[in-house]
């Protein structure tokens, strides 16, 4: 049902299915003042599908309330690029655009008076034009459009063709315009998707200089731990609010798991004491038949249905996460895998010239460099091994990630088909490997292109790791994967036998899985060793007391994880309390 009351945005009980999947079991949340939300949860867990549900909520059949305060105007940033490079335009006339189509029609309306005899018609219609541009736009749009160019540092663009944008800076410009029309509430899915380090630090500044109610899909922890005040976590079916920082509500996230973990263990002794009671009490019932023995028995069955639901009532704390395997069947003896010699690359104009490096056979490399600058071109060319200045190694055998999900998947498959295409030969075979990355049985004849962004490439790596390549191009392998999805990725790059020439803006993948750096800069590629590569992020980009106490707080958690999965509890808190003080630095 779809009310209209005082909250921005209110949803209350919130059910909804899929016809092979329940996403949502009575959620209830609200939206209002100037709240900056996060909004988390795993891949697939239906974030993507509520908020299409508020921006349209007549297509969907839920159950629960949703109240939209009927003044609320929405803007909405898609995770998908929509650039139309046929739409000749500049960046000021695209930013523009509504505002010059109300300009328009107040010149046409005053051009009209001249001539008609209706004139107090065509006031009314004059003064609505007018309300209507200074209340989305007010008196000093040009000033505003100049100002959000600046934050993002993109005033260069100004002039510039809209089709002559890179896609992390046209996002950008998408992000602008919406705030530009004056939302009350912005939603965006996932804006970081993609973004160069100089491009997710100005989307951080727009975030941050945004006065209204921000709705920010997102899975991006540098993101996460600064411009949030407030996080809603979907898991589960389930959903919960948290007024604070992600910083905090992370935290308070590990120490219920701490407790929950420890009381599990208590309580599955105690479920195991309670069975073997209510067998005996059951055996004595039956053979006495006395109502005393009857009743203790329901009572004993009674404490044992508490202690279950207690024990699996965990939505926030029970989080799958994929178990990613990279595995090869082919290792070889260290060797030259990959070598480019005088590789050049050009469109319009040239994006890589002269380009000369190696790569070893277990060599892990991270290829950086600002949107635009040609490393998904290279990546390709590496792939289709039909370009002159590359020679790969015979021994090796390659495997290709692309940021373009429907360039390697068949999204019109179902996950099986998928997966008897690429060589599996029987349905449980596939739907036992699937299981591993979080494919339960039931979506296994579900169509690709229903996954989720993230999902889709879960489901890549699946394919990768089947091919049991021993070298890997991974072009953004972690966009649109949930934080447990990243680190379980992370692990399996550490652990994999092979090389990777991997394409990311993750700082946290690269300084934790790469060996060096390829760098894009000036249109040729230089080999950059980790030490260099951190000092050039921290003098460019990011704050460096930040990015290292981030690491240690990181390596705590892990040593947390390391606890609990050896049921150390009382190393677990004294970590706790570690992981607090690195907390408060931040």
């Amino acid at each position: 049902m779809i009310k209209r009351g005082n909250n921005m945005i209110k949803i209350d009980n919130l059910s909804y299915s899929f016809p092979q999947k329940d996403l949502y079991n009575k959620i209830s949340f609200t939206l209002q003042d100037d709240q900056h939300c996060a909004f988390i949860g795993t891949s697939g867990s239906g974030k993507s599908t509520l908020i299409d549900i508020i921006m349209d909520p007549e297509r969907y059949m839920f159950d629960g309330n949703l109240d939209i305060d009927p003044n609320c105007r929405i803007g909405y940033v898609s995770q998908f690029l929509h650039l139309d490079k046929t739409k000749e335009t500049t960046v000021f006339e695209y930013l523009g655009e509504e505002y010059i189509k109300l300009q328009n029609e107040i010149t046409s309306i005053c051009t009209e008076m001249e001539t008609s005899s209706d004139i107090d018609a065509l006031l009314i219609k004059y003064q609505e034009a007018l309300d209507s541009l200074d209340a989305t736009f007010g008196d000093d749009f040009e000033s505003n459009l100049t100002k959000k160019l600046n934050l993002a540092n993109l005033i260069s663009l100004k002039d510039l063709m809209v089709s002559e944008l890179s896609g992390g800076q046209f996002k950008l410009i998408q992000v602008i315009r919406e705030m530009l029309n004056s939302p009350n509430l912005m939603i965006m899915d996932e804006p970081d998707v993609f973004l160069d380090f100089e491009n997710l630090n100005s989307l951080r500044n727009l975030i941050n200089s945004h006065k209204g109610i921000m709705l920010i899909i997102t899975h991006n922890r540098y993101l996460l731990n600064h411009c949030f005040n407030k996080i809603i976590h979907l898991e589960n079916m389930e959903l919960q609010e948290f007024d604070g920082r992600y910083i905090d509500y992370n935290f308070s996230l590990l120490q219920s798991k701490i407790e929950l973990q420890e009381l599990a263990i208590v309580d599955d002794d105690e479920i195991k004491r309670n069975e073997h009671l209510i067998k005996k009490l059951r055996d004595t019932a039956g053979t006495t038949g006395e109502p005393s023995a009857g009743r203790i028995l329901k009572a004993r069955m009674k404490l044992q249905e508490r202690l279950e639901e207690r024990r699996i009532k965990t939505p926030f704390v029970d989080i799958k996460q994929p178990d990613i395997r990279l595995v090869t069947n082919n290792e070889i003896e260290e060797s030259i895998a990959l070598k480019v010699n005088d590789y050049s690359v050009s469109f319009d104009e040239m994006l890589l010239e002269s380009v000369n490096f190696e790569i070893k056979s277990t060599d892990k490399v991270a290829l950086i460099g600002s949107n635009g600058t040609g490393k998904t071109t290279l990546l390709r060319d590496i792939f289709k091994n039909n370009h002159a200045s590359i020679e790969i190694n015979s021994d090796i055998e390659v495997a290709y990630l692309s940021q373009l999900q429907g360039e390697i998947l068949n999204v019109s498959n179902t996950i099986l088909e998928e997966f008897f295409d690429a060589g599996f030969e029987t349905r449980d075979q596939i739907k036992s490997y699937v299981s591993n990355y979080g494919f339960d049985e039931k979506i296994t004849n579900q169509k690709i292109e229903s996954l989720s962004g993230g999902e889709k490439n879960i489901l890549q790596l699946a394919k990768v790791s089947a091919s049991k390549a021993n070298m890997l191009l991974l072009d953004e392998p972690t966009s649109h994967l949930d934080t447990y999805s990243q680190i379980a990725l992370e692990k399996a790059i550490e652990n994999y036998n092979g090389a990777i020439l991997m394409i990311s803006h993750d700082y946290y993948s690269i300084i934790n899985c790469m060996d060096y750096v390829l760098f894009i800069e000036n249109k040729t590629i230089r080999k950059m060793s980790m030490r260099k590569f951190r000092k050039m992020i921290y003098s460019r980009y990011f704050d460096r007391d930040y990015l290292e106490i981030e690491q240690k707080k990181r390596s705590v958690e892990t040593k947390i994880e390391l606890a609990l999965q050896n049921t150390d509890f009382e190393l677990a808190k004294i970590l706790s309390e570690d992981l607090k003080s690195l907390i408060e630095l931040l």
